[in-house]
């Protein structure tokens, strides 16, 4: 892992692309965005712009398989999934494709643009299907869920604040490990006000979601 983030840190290293980089700051940036982060030693770091990463993606500047999302400009790698993560995410999806109420979606590990500098790649995120995948954002997603093994600290800490900072009402973090669903609930600048565990057996009933619930001991795994 630690290889891999240097190389996201400078994924243009190798391929001399200065006059991109100009043209995107031109053309892919709003000019509100600053052009730098902070990082935590106090050094600055180039921010990238949601449109940027797209772009670079569609010029082939990143590999296929890497794995990352934008978080205030800053490209953050991704752990590799284990084995109980892709069961119960497999199992929920097939849940989730049979039971959801017919007025709502919800998208697979999709890219949710959250503003100008920052996406979030969660597990599933629930919206309405009139408002539709195109326009997905802040202001119409009802529900994300992430299941979390190696990142689950990571998803119930720094990851759950940026949930709620951009006002998603509902989050569920599920523990691949022991199957509890931490559901968190009114969000604020300061993160959730309301974060409640829940066991595998219990019965999870969505507040933003009308008429979706799961149970995950009943869930049928293959």
């Amino acid at each position: 892992m630690p290889a891999e983030r240097v190389r996201l840190q400078d994924p243009f290293a190798d391929h001399g692309v200065g006059a991109i980089l100009a043209g995107m700051n031109q053309q892919l940036r709003s000019p509100a965005l600053s052009a730098t982060t902070q990082a935590a030693e106090g050094l600055p770091r180039r921010r990238w712009s949601v449109a940027e990463i797209e772009e670079a993606t569609r010029l082939g500047l990143f590999d296929e398989d890497e794995r990352f999302e934008l978080i205030g400009g800053e490209i953050v790698p991704m752990n590799a999934k284990g084995i109980q993560h892709e069961l119960l995410k497999n199992a929920l999806m097939y849940h989730f494709v049979r039971n959801s109420p017919a007025e709502f979606v919800c998208a697979l590990e999709t890219t949710f643009r959250l503003s100008d500098d920052s996406f979030v790649e969660p597990d599933f995120v629930f919206f309405r299907k009139a408002d539709g995948l195109a326009a997905l954002s802040p202001k119409t997603a009802l529900l994300a869920v992430e299941v979390a093994d190696s990142s689950l600290r990571w998803d119930l800490g720094r990851k759950a604040r940026i949930y709620a900072n951009f006002g998603i009402p509902e989050l569920w973090v599920i523990d691949a490990a022991t199957g509890t669903v931490h559901i968190h609930r009114k969000p604020g600048l300061e993160g959730y006000e309301s974060i409640h565990p829940c066991g595998e057996k219990d019965l999870v009933v969505s507040s933003s979601v009308p008429g979706l619930s799961v149970n995950l001991s009943q869930l049928e795994r293959f």
